[in-house]
């Protein structure tokens, strides 16, 4: 059984070193940047054009109208967790319950459809939720605030 050296060591080594250890750490960075940095610029475009729009949608199923600021949960706060690396697990499935709302609400109509290049009408919003469920079932690892030791990291 072959064992790996420690990355802090007195002994020389050079970033190639630091990339084979902490190729899983890194690979969760990207996805967490991916995804947690898409969704915020959603978010933020939220922020600026407002929650009037989903505002109607929530009111036209019979919910109040104070949930679409759950959309700032989603868009805002979610992604934020995810980037920082700071209860991931909670972010992501917070950025993961946003898309499957907004394909429950807008896009349910396109469940079944293709666009005109032959893609899903939905794969988007399908990158996002599964994106964002597969970082709830890996977590942070150890690049982030919490250097993935924290709860729900």
């Amino acid at each position: 059984m072959a064992t790996t050296q420690p990355i802090y060591t007195t002994e020389r080594h050079d970033i190639s070193d630091t990339i084979f250890e902490r190729k899983d750490d890194i690979g969760k960075l990207v996805l967490r940047l991916s995804i947690g940095g898409l969704m915020l610029i959603h978010g933020i475009n939220k922020l600026i054009m407002g929650t009037d729009q989903i505002e109607g949608l929530i009111t036209s199923i019979g919910l109040p109208a104070f949930f679409s600021f759950g959309v700032i949960l989603g868009e805002i706060i979610g992604p934020l967790m995810v980037i920082l690396g700071f209860k991931v697990r909670i972010g992501a499935a917070l950025i993961a319950f946003d898309m499957l709302m907004a394909v429950l609400l807008v896009h349910s109509s396109d469940f079944l459809k293709v666009n005109e290049m032959g893609g899903w009408m939905l794969e988007l919003n399908a990158l996002y939720l599964l994106g964002a469920l597969a970082v709830v079932f890996l977590g942070s690892g150890r690049i982030g605030i919490t250097h993935g030791e924290g709860s729900l990291d």
